[in-house]
Protein backbone atom coordinates (compact mmCIF):
# COMPACT_ATOMS: atom_id res chain seq x y z
CA UNK A 1 0.00 0.00 0.00
CA UNK A 2 1.51 3.33 -1.10
CA UNK A 3 1.46 6.42 1.21
CA UNK A 4 -1.19 9.09 0.48
CA UNK A 5 -0.37 11.90 -2.13
CA UNK A 6 -2.62 15.37 -2.59
CA UNK A 7 -4.47 13.79 -5.47
CA UNK A 8 -5.67 10.74 -3.34
CA UNK A 9 -5.92 13.30 -0.42
CA UNK A 10 -8.12 15.06 -2.55
CA UNK A 11 -10.64 12.56 -3.20
CA UNK A 12 -11.09 12.00 0.36
CA UNK A 13 -14.50 13.13 2.19
CA UNK A 14 -15.34 12.24 6.04
CA UNK A 15 -17.20 9.91 5.74
CA UNK A 16 -14.61 8.10 3.32
CA UNK A 17 -11.76 8.75 5.91
CA UNK A 18 -13.88 7.62 8.32
CA UNK A 19 -14.60 4.20 6.50
CA UNK A 20 -10.68 4.03 6.12
CA UNK A 21 -10.19 3.99 9.67
CA UNK A 22 -12.85 1.08 10.54
CA UNK A 23 -11.61 -1.00 7.56
CA UNK A 24 -8.22 -0.41 9.00
CA UNK A 25 -9.51 -1.67 12.76
CA UNK A 26 -10.95 -4.54 11.06
CA UNK A 27 -7.45 -5.88 9.84
CA UNK A 28 -5.76 -5.07 12.96
CA UNK A 29 -8.53 -7.29 14.62
CA UNK A 30 -8.08 -9.76 12.23
CA UNK A 31 -4.16 -9.65 11.94
CA UNK A 32 -4.12 -8.90 8.53
CA UNK A 33 -2.16 -5.96 8.03
CA UNK A 34 -2.18 -4.08 4.88
CA UNK A 35 1.25 -4.49 3.08
CA UNK A 36 3.42 -2.05 3.50
CA UNK A 37 7.12 -0.95 2.72
CA UNK A 38 7.53 1.80 5.49
CA UNK A 39 10.66 2.30 3.87
CA UNK A 40 9.27 3.02 0.72
CA UNK A 41 6.99 5.04 2.50
CA UNK A 42 9.64 7.36 4.08
CA UNK A 43 10.83 8.11 0.03
CA UNK A 44 7.29 8.87 -1.05
CA UNK A 45 6.91 11.63 2.42
CA UNK A 46 10.06 13.10 2.44
CA UNK A 47 9.28 15.96 0.01
CA UNK A 48 5.44 16.65 1.87
CA UNK A 49 2.36 14.71 3.60
CA UNK A 50 -1.15 14.01 3.08
CA UNK A 51 -3.00 12.58 5.77
CA UNK A 52 -6.96 12.11 5.58
CA UNK A 53 -7.53 11.93 9.70
CA UNK A 54 -6.30 13.18 12.68
CA UNK A 55 -6.49 11.56 15.96
CA UNK A 56 -6.24 12.57 19.62
CA UNK A 57 -5.75 9.86 22.04
CA UNK A 58 -4.19 8.64 25.33
CA UNK A 59 -0.68 8.21 25.72
CA UNK A 60 -1.09 4.19 26.77
CA UNK A 61 1.76 2.31 25.24
CA UNK A 62 -1.47 -0.32 23.90
CA UNK A 63 -2.90 2.27 21.94
CA UNK A 64 -1.17 3.87 19.09
CA UNK A 65 -3.48 5.01 16.52
CA UNK A 66 -1.25 3.40 13.81
CA UNK A 67 -1.22 0.82 14.84
CA UNK A 68 -4.84 -0.28 15.93
CA UNK A 69 -6.04 1.36 12.61
CA UNK A 70 -3.46 -0.71 10.58
CA UNK A 71 -2.09 2.84 8.91
CA UNK A 72 1.36 4.13 7.46
CA UNK A 73 3.40 7.17 7.11
CA UNK A 74 1.78 10.12 6.28
CA UNK A 75 -1.70 8.55 6.77
CA UNK A 76 -2.76 10.38 9.89
CA UNK A 77 -1.57 13.55 12.23
CA UNK A 78 -1.62 11.45 15.83
CA UNK A 79 -1.88 13.72 19.19
CA UNK A 80 -1.20 12.31 21.98
CA UNK A 81 -1.84 12.94 25.95
CA UNK A 82 -2.73 11.73 28.82
CA UNK A 83 -6.72 11.42 28.92
CA UNK A 84 -7.03 12.45 25.73
CA UNK A 85 -8.33 15.33 26.35
CA UNK A 86 -8.13 19.02 24.85
CA UNK A 87 -6.80 21.84 25.01
CA UNK A 88 -5.45 25.13 23.09
CA UNK A 89 -2.09 23.83 22.03
CA UNK A 90 -3.91 20.62 21.12
CA UNK A 91 -6.81 23.14 18.84
CA UNK A 92 -4.11 24.70 17.19
CA UNK A 93 -2.49 21.39 16.08
CA UNK A 94 -5.60 20.02 15.24
CA UNK A 95 -6.84 23.41 13.23
CA UNK A 96 -3.46 23.22 11.66
CA UNK A 97 -4.23 19.16 10.36
CA UNK A 98 -7.67 20.14 9.12
CA UNK A 99 -7.58 23.89 7.87
CA UNK A 100 -4.18 24.04 6.65
CA UNK A 101 -3.12 20.23 6.33
CA UNK A 102 -6.43 19.25 4.54
CA UNK A 103 -7.36 16.11 7.01
CA UNK A 104 -11.43 15.23 7.03
CA UNK A 105 -11.68 13.63 9.64
CA UNK A 106 -11.03 14.26 13.73
CA UNK A 107 -11.59 11.28 16.27
CA UNK A 108 -11.13 11.68 19.89
CA UNK A 109 -9.98 7.98 20.88
CA UNK A 110 -10.70 7.15 24.60
CA UNK A 111 -9.79 3.66 25.66
CA UNK A 112 -10.68 0.81 28.45
CA UNK A 113 -9.17 0.74 31.78
CA UNK A 114 -7.56 4.07 31.19
CA UNK A 115 -4.97 4.78 33.80
CA UNK A 116 -5.31 8.53 33.23
CA UNK A 117 -9.06 8.45 33.94
CA UNK A 118 -8.34 6.22 36.92
CA UNK A 119 -6.77 8.67 38.54
CA UNK A 120 -9.19 11.30 38.22
CA UNK A 121 -11.71 8.73 39.44
CA UNK A 122 -9.81 8.89 42.47
CA UNK A 123 -8.72 12.43 42.24
CA UNK A 124 -5.13 11.98 42.26
CA UNK A 125 -2.71 14.30 42.97
CA UNK A 126 0.95 14.29 42.00
CA UNK A 127 3.21 17.28 40.75
CA UNK A 128 2.36 18.60 37.67
CA UNK A 129 -0.33 15.47 37.03
CA UNK A 130 -2.56 17.21 39.23
CA UNK A 131 -3.34 19.93 36.89
CA UNK A 132 -4.29 17.36 33.99
CA UNK A 133 -6.46 15.41 36.28
CA UNK A 134 -8.27 18.61 36.79
CA UNK A 135 -8.97 18.61 33.11
CA UNK A 136 -10.41 15.26 32.75
CA UNK A 137 -12.88 15.61 36.69
CA UNK A 138 -15.19 17.02 35.13
CA UNK A 139 -15.98 13.94 33.24
CA UNK A 140 -16.64 12.04 36.82
CA UNK A 141 -18.76 14.52 37.81
CA UNK A 142 -20.49 13.78 35.17
CA UNK A 143 -21.19 10.23 35.35
CA UNK A 144 -24.04 10.29 38.10
CA UNK A 145 -24.13 6.29 38.23
CA UNK A 146 -23.61 5.00 40.91
CA UNK A 147 -24.51 7.28 43.46
CA UNK A 148 -22.41 5.22 46.05
CA UNK A 149 -19.05 6.93 46.84
CA UNK A 150 -17.50 4.03 47.23
CA UNK A 151 -18.44 2.87 43.88
CA UNK A 152 -17.19 5.86 42.02
CA UNK A 153 -13.03 5.19 41.89
CA UNK A 154 -10.51 3.33 39.70
CA UNK A 155 -11.63 -0.34 41.95
CA UNK A 156 -14.76 0.02 39.74
CA UNK A 157 -13.77 -0.65 36.03
CA UNK A 158 -17.31 -0.38 34.65
CA UNK A 159 -17.55 3.22 35.99
CA UNK A 160 -13.64 4.04 34.97
CA UNK A 161 -15.15 2.86 31.17
CA UNK A 162 -18.12 5.14 31.95
CA UNK A 163 -16.19 7.78 32.72
CA UNK A 164 -13.40 7.19 29.86
CA UNK A 165 -16.53 7.45 27.52
CA UNK A 166 -18.14 10.82 28.88
CA UNK A 167 -14.63 12.28 28.89
CA UNK A 168 -14.69 11.81 24.87
CA UNK A 169 -17.96 13.36 24.83
CA UNK A 170 -16.90 15.83 26.70
CA UNK A 171 -13.74 16.75 24.83
CA UNK A 172 -15.81 16.77 21.30
CA UNK A 173 -18.17 19.92 22.74
CA UNK A 174 -14.74 21.36 24.16
CA UNK A 175 -13.43 21.16 20.90
CA UNK A 176 -16.85 22.68 19.15
CA UNK A 177 -17.14 25.57 21.60
CA UNK A 178 -13.65 26.45 21.73
CA UNK A 179 -12.49 26.22 17.92
CA UNK A 180 -14.24 28.55 15.86
CA UNK A 181 -11.93 27.23 12.92
CA UNK A 182 -13.13 23.68 13.31
CA UNK A 183 -16.83 23.92 14.17
CA UNK A 184 -17.47 26.54 11.23
CA UNK A 185 -15.43 23.40 9.37
CA UNK A 186 -17.91 20.65 10.38
CA UNK A 187 -20.82 23.65 9.71
CA UNK A 188 -20.08 23.17 6.54
CA UNK A 189 -19.20 19.29 6.15
CA UNK A 190 -15.45 20.02 5.40
CA UNK A 191 -14.52 17.66 8.46
CA UNK A 192 -16.30 15.31 10.62
CA UNK A 193 -15.50 14.87 14.55
CA UNK A 194 -16.74 11.94 15.98
CA UNK A 195 -15.99 10.07 19.17
CA UNK A 196 -14.56 6.43 19.46
CA UNK A 197 -13.06 3.98 22.50
CA UNK A 198 -10.46 1.28 21.88
CA UNK A 199 -11.26 -2.23 23.87
CA UNK A 200 -7.77 -3.12 25.33
CA UNK A 201 -9.08 -6.78 25.78
CA UNK A 202 -9.90 -7.51 22.03
CA UNK A 203 -8.18 -4.72 19.88
CA UNK A 204 -11.87 -3.45 18.93
CA UNK A 205 -12.43 0.57 18.54
CA UNK A 206 -16.29 1.17 18.56
CA UNK A 207 -17.34 4.51 17.38
CA UNK A 208 -19.68 6.51 18.31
Amino acid sequence: MKAHTKETQATMTPAKALNFLQEGNQRFQNNLKANRNLLEQVNDTSEGQFPFATILSCIDSRVSAELVFDQGLGDIFSIRIAGNFSNEDILGSMEFACKLAATKLIVVLGHTSCGAIKGACDHARLGNLTALINKIEPAVEAVKEPTDESLRNSKNLDFVDKVSEKNVLLTIENIRKNSSVLAEMEDKGEIKIVGAMYDISNGEVTFY
